[in-house]
C-alpha cells in the first residue's frame, strides 16, 4: 500500500500543505527555536518564521523536503522514526518541537515523542495534534455501516497506523519527563 501524501495535479493535498493556524497558535510566543516533525512541505513552519521562530524541519519525502527547504530556517530530509532509532542528535536544543497530525503515522510514536523531548531545552513544550477518534463520522461509519472507511486524506487517512483516544494521550508523553498542561478540541 503507498504512504505517500495525496498529490493531485503535482500539487500535495492541502490538507498536508497548510499553515494550520490551529497548531500555530499553541507554540508559545517566546519559543525561539521550533522543530517541526512531519513538516511536509513547509506551510506550518513559514507561517511560524513568519511570526519570527526560527524552524527547522524534518520532512522524509524528497519533493515535499525540496519545497520545504525555501521556506524554513533549516531541513533535515530524514525518517524521524530513523532519527529517533539511532537516537542522533539534530543540533542545539529546541524550545518548541511540533507534531501537527504525525505521530498516528508512525510505527512507534512513543519512541519518536522521547526522542523529541531529549531535544527540548529545559523549559520547552511539544505541540501535538492528532486526529479525534470520537469524531461523530467514525462512530457512523464503524458502528452504524459496519465498516471503516479508508480514504486519501481525514479522519479516514489510509496512512494512519495509529489511533488514540483522550486517555491514550498521556502515554504518548510516558518517560519523556512532561505532562500534559492544555488540551484542545476542534
Amino acid at each position: 500500500m503507498e504512504l505517500e501524501p495525496p498529490i493531485y495535479d503535482g500539487q500535495v493535498h492541502a490538507a498536508y500543505a497548510g499553515p494550520r493556524d490551529d497548531v500555530t497558535a499553541l507554540v508559545p510566543p517566546t519559543a525561539t527555536r521550533v522543530l517541526d516533525v512531519g513538516c511536509s512541505v513547509g506551510a506550518l513552519g513559514a507561517a511560524l518564521e513568519r511570526r519570527g521562530h526560527a524552524v527547522t524541519g524534518i520532512e522524509a519525502n524528497p519533493e515535499m523536503a525540496a519545497t520545504a527547504r525555501a521556506s524554513l530556517s533549516h531541513l533535515i530530509e530524514a525518517d524521524v522514526e530513523e532519527l529517533a532509532r539511532r537516537d542522533e542528535a539534530i543540533g542545539d536544543a529546541f524550545d518548541c518541537v511540533v507534531f501537527a497530525d504525525v505521530l498516528e503515522h508512525l510505527r512507534d510514536p512513543w519512541a519518536v515523542t522521547r526522542w523529541a523531548a531529549r531535544h527540548l531545552t529545559p523549559r520547552g513544550s511539544l505541540v501535538i495534534s492528532v486526529p479525534n477518534i470520537r469524531h461523530a463520522s467514525l462512530v457512523t461509519s464503524v458502528l452504524g455501516r459496519r465498516r471503516w472507511l479508508y480514504e486519501d486524506v481525514g479522519i479516514f487517512d489510509r496512512t494512519h497506523l495509529r489511533w488514540f483516544a483522550y486517555k491514550n494521550l498521556p502515554q504518548l508523553l510516558e518517560g519523556t519527563g512532561l505532562a500534559i498542561t492544555e488540551l484542545t478540541r476542534t
